[in-house]
């Protein structure tokens, strides 16, 4: 079975205050479903194209159903509007070995 990789791509955060809570609470409901943080870290150097972004994080997941569980859970939902209240992201879900 493949494994699931989200990548967010944070463009910008409003409140640093509610961003800050929405980090620290959010955690434990992505390990509830088997994720974790491949990278947390501020964007890199472009070398091609156009990527406006402040930083970046990948997590791992076992599988996309595993993903989609997690992203669509109870737990999960008042933590995902905190962070849209109070951030503009890209989020890309994609299938990998």
């Amino acid at each position: 079975m493949s494994k699931a990789y989200n990548i967010v791509n944070i463009l910008r955060i409003h409140d640093d205050e509610k961003f800050s809570e929405y980090v620290k609470g959010h955690i434990p409901t992505i390990e509830a479903y088997g994720g974790r943080f491949l990278i947390k870290g501020y964007s890199g150097e472009v070398l091609e194209g156009n990527w406006p972004s402040n930083f970046i994080v990948v997590h791992e997941f076992p599988s996309i159903e595993r993903f989609k569980a997690w992203y669509y859970s109870d737990e999960y939902q008042p933590w995902k509007q905190l962070r849209q209240s109070c951030a503009d992201v890209n989020v890309i879900l994609t299938e990998g070995t």
